[in-house]
C-alpha cells in the first residue's frame, strides 16, 4: 500500500493536477475574447504643427499610482476588502502564501524530489516548517472558527464549504502530526501522503480551482479588479 500510494498515486495525482490545470486555462481563453484597446490617434495637428500623442512611460504611471496613494490618503484602499476587514485580508494573504511555500521549499518533499528527478529546490529548515506550519493551521481554523460562529457567514455555509475547507487543511495537518509522531508513524504518513494527493487531484475541478484563476482573472480580465488594464473580456 505504501509503495503505491507514494509511487504510481503520486504520479497519477500530478498527472490529473497539470492536466486539469491546463484543461480549465483552455475553457478560460476559449470563453474570453481579445479586447481590442482604445487607441490614440498616431499625431494630431495644433497650430500649424504635428503633435504625437505620447503614452505613458512605466516609470510615469508608477508615480501617477503612489500618488493616488499619498495623496488620496489610500481612499480607494479603504473602499475595498482590504480596507474595511483588515484582520480578515492579513489572515487570507498569510494563509495563501504559506499554502504555497510550506509543500514547495518542505525539505521532506524536496528529499523525495532529489531522490525521483535528481534535483531539488531551496528547502526551509525544519524548524521554520514547523513554525510557518502552525501559523498556516491557526489561519486555517481562524476561516473554520468564523464560518461557524459568525451568523452571517454561516447561514452561506454548506457541507461543501467545509468539505473543501478539510480537504485543503489535512495534508498540512497530517504532515504535522506525522513529523511529531502523533499517533502510529506509518499509519500517519500514509494518510498525509492520501490528503495531499486527493488534493491535488481536486484542485483543478472545485472550488480551490482559483489557485490559478485568480491570476487569470486579475492580469488578463481588464476590470476595477485587475492588477494591470488586462487584454481579455467575457
Amino acid at each position: 500500500m505504501y509503495a503505491f500510494i507514494r509511487g504510481p498515486m503520486v504520479w497519477i495525482a500530478f498527472a490529473l493536477f497539470f492536466t486539469g490545470l491546463a484543461f480549465q486555462a483552455w475553457r478560460f481563453f476559449s470563453l474570453t475574447r481579445y479586447k481590442e484597446k482604445a487607441r490614440l490617434p498616431a499625431e494630431k495637428k495644433q497650430g500649424g504643427k504635428k503633435k504625437s500623442a505620447k503614452k505613458k512611460s512605466i516609470l510615469e504611471r508608477w508615480i501617477s499610482f503612489t500618488d493616488r496613494l499619498l495623496v488620496g490618503g489610500f481612499t480607494w484602499l479603504r473602499g475595498s476588502v482590504a480596507g474595511t476587514h483588515k484582520v480578515m485580508t492579513a489572515v487570507t494573504v498569510v494563509f495563501h502564501v504559506l499554502l504555497f511555500v510550506i509543500p514547495i521549499f518542505l525539505l521532506a518533499h524536496n528529499e523525495l524530489i532529489a531522490q525521483s528527478l535528481g534535483f531539488s529546490l531551496p528547502s526551509l529548515n525544519e524548524s521554520l516548517a514547523d513554525v510557518l506550519t502552525i501559523v498556516f493551521l491557526l489561519c486555517a481554523f481562524f476561516f473554520l472558527a468564523r464560518r461557524i460562529f459568525f451568523r452571517r457567514v454561516r447561514v452561506i455555509s454548506g457541507p461543501y464549504d467545509y468539505l473543501m475547507w478539510i480537504v485543503t487543511v489535512a495534508p498540512f495537518l497530517t504532515g504535522f502530526m506525522a513529523f511529531h509522531h502523533w499517533f502510529d508513524y506509518r499509519i500517519m504518513l500514509n494518510v498525509h501522503i492520501v490528503a495531499g494527493e486527493i488534493m491535488l487531484i481536486v484542485v483543478p475541478f472545485t472550488r480551490l480551482s482559483h489557485a490559478l484563476f485568480f491570476f487569470l482573472y486579475r492580469f488578463a480580465i481588464g476590470s476595477e479588479h485587475s492588477f494591470g488594464q488586462g487584454s481579455r473580456a467575457w
